[in-house]
Order: C-alpha cells, then sequence, then structure tokens
C-alpha cells in the first residue's frame, strides 16, 4: 500500500505502509545499521517517527482529505526495539478539529517494545514552497 502523499523523511527511513482503514494504521520498518544507537537497537528517535506517522496516519484514515500534525506525543520505551519492527496504531477518540491516539511497536519477535499516545490537529492541505499540495491552516 503507497502514503497517500509524499513523505520525504519517512522514504529515508523505509517505512512501510501495510493498513490504514476505519481509525486503524499498521507500518513496518525494518531499521538499516545507520538507524541504530549506540547499543546496535533502533534509536529512540527513528522508533518515535514510526509512531508518529502510524497515529497520523490511523486519525487520518477517517479524514482521508485533511492533513493532521502533531500536537503533542508521550512515549514509553518498555524494551530494546530489534530487528524488523511493526507499529500499530489506533485512533481513540476524534472531535471535528482533534484526533486522539495509541500507538504500539512490536519488534521481530513480536513482543511489545514501545507503547505511545499522541494528539493530532486535522487541517487542510495548501501548496508548499516546492508548488506541491500539502495544505497547512493558515491560521
Amino acid at each position: 500500500m503507497d502514503f497517500s502523499v509524499r513523505i520525504p523523511f519517512v522514504e529515508l527511513l523505509g517505512f512501510e505502509l501495510l493498513e490504514m482503514a476505519d481509525g486503524q494504521a499498521r507500518l513496518a520498518y525494518t531499521p538499516a545499521p545507520e538507524h541504530l544507537n549506540s547499543f546496535d537497537v533502533t534509536h529512540g528517535g527513528a522508533s518515535m517517527t514510526l509512531m508518529d506517522v502510524a497515529m497520523a496516519h490511523a486519525a487520518r484514515s477517517v479524514e482521508p482529505d485533511m492533513g493532521c500534525v502533531t500536537i503533542e506525543m508521550k512515549t514509553s520505551f518498555m524494551q530494546p526495539a530489534i530487528g524488523r519492527l511493526e507499529a500499530v496504531a489506533t485512533l481513540l477518540h476524534r472531535t471535528a478539529t482533534m484526533a486522539f491516539t495509541d500507538a504500539k511497536v512490536f519488534d521481530s519477535k513480536g513482543r511489545l517494545c514501545i507503547h505511545a499516545s499522541g494528539t493530532f490537529k486535522f487541517i487542510p492541505r495548501l501548496a508548499s514552497a516546492t508548488g506541491k499540495v500539502h495544505k497547512l491552516n493558515k491560521n
């Protein structure tokens, strides 16, 4: 499944969108050696990006013509994330302008490694500096 918009940072990291429907999203990620930390496990920033993107897609799955931006995110790292990772995100509640989500990251052995919750704001898309349509709220 292709991402509905081009996200250069997501392309750089190599995320795969597996599912996006009905308030759910599932992404996969195989960290490259340069995405690891000094303990040779997935860097927390890469893991947080994976969950951020998964939660945003869970939110957008019910409002596909809108964009959404992260308002806040809380992350709990429970154990090292090793090997191919899968993020599963769920839209918990939404209002006209906000989405409340959570995500879990599982490692290649199916162990729960990381949990996050996030709040997102729905925004219309506008043209970016490159002329591509990315819509951002002018307010």
